[in-house]
């Protein structure tokens, strides 16, 4: 993608792959749901999940697999009002981009 990813379209994307599953889902998983819409790389993905631990939008337990921890991220109910925000805060941008590169004037 020849665009630049802002950090907070970043937290939302992940916040909206998180969301998906109802039990949470892992780190690596989460990286190839992500790269589905943009490129990104593990080493720019797991320090975007560590903040959005800290801001308390997800959750993180472990689970055992094959004799090692698997880390597991949830929403939260924060973070669901975030994501919310965010999806909000999309249409609005989104549709204002798209009117510019149609040729239509934006409010």
């Amino acid at each position: 993608m020849v665009f630049n990813t802002g950090a907070a379209l970043l937290d939302a994307i992940v916040l909206a792959v998180v969301c998906k599953e109802e039990e949470g889902t892992y780190g690596y998983k989460i990286t190839q749901d992500v790269r589905q819409a943009i490129d990104v790389s593990e080493s720019t993905l797991y320090p975007v999940l560590r903040r959005l631990q800290k801001d308390d939008c997800l959750e993180v337990y472990d689970v055992e697999c094959g004799g090692r921890n698997r880390r597991y991220y949830k929403i939260t109910e924060k973070g669901t009002a975030q994501l919310k925000l965010y999806r909000t805060e999309w249409v609005n941008y989104s549709s204002k981009i798209t009117m510019l590169f149609s040729g239509g004037e934006t409010a």
